[in-house]
């Protein structure tokens, strides 16, 4: 039997990745967020981060429950170091090849899709009908936002939004650190650090 989860966050993302959860046989704890007023589906409230703590690393899993992209991280690299380790959430409605990869703690959402050849590493979010095409690689701390497709053969660093509905282009790289705006159609390969906006994406 899996180790019961605890859930790292409480706002709408929780509940997102607590309806996913609820499709598997997987015991959600409860929850820890830095106070106790926001409900998260009726499920435990167990404090503050450092509650987890009272779990040894080998009784529970931890899924981040949080979409800012450095605070995810610095969520994962902090309890990493303890020796807990994150779950994956795949939503039961995601189609993803049996060619793919997928890192520690990846969250797939309802109606996505990973083809074959998908490289995708730790603590990414693979959002609400996200698109990814064959032979894609997505780096670290990544979030692919609702509805973004990415066409074939494209690299994407570490810690980057790709935008809600925006698509990127068959063998684009888009750099550590950038974000790619929400509807833009990239073309070209994107800097680390850059924003991008529009159509086609500048």
């Amino acid at each position: 039997m899996s180790k019961p989860i605890i859930l790292l966050g409480a706002g709408g993302h929780a509940k997102v990745l607590l309806d996913a959860l609820s499709c598997s046989a997987d015991e959600v704890l409860g929850y820890v967020s830095p106070d106790a007023s926001s409900s998260v589906l009726g499920i435990d409230y167990l404090g503050n981060d450092e509650s987890i703590l009272r779990y040894a690393a080998e009784e529970v899993r931890l899924v981040i429950a949080v979409g800012d992209i450095g605070l995810r991280q610095r969520l994962f690299d902090a309890f990493k170091a303890r020796g807990y380790s994150f779950a994956p959430v795949i939503h039961p409605s995601a189609i993803i090849s049996k060619d793919s990869v997928l890192g520690e703690g990846v969250q797939v959402m309802a109606g996505a899709v990973i083809q074959a050849g998908v490289r995708v590493q730790a603590d990414v979010i693979i959002n609400t009908r996200a698109s990814i095409d064959h032979d894609c690689h997505i780096d670290a701390h990544s979030h692919m936002a609702v509805g973004a497709i990415l066409a074939g053969d494209i690299g994407v660093g570490k810690r980057v939004l790709i935008g809600a509905g925006s698509t990127v282009i068959q063998g684009v790289h888009v750099g550590d650190d950038s974000v790619v705006g929400a509807g833009a159609v990239v073309i070209r390969d994107v800097p680390a650090g850059r924003t991008v906006v529009g159509v086609p994406a500048h």
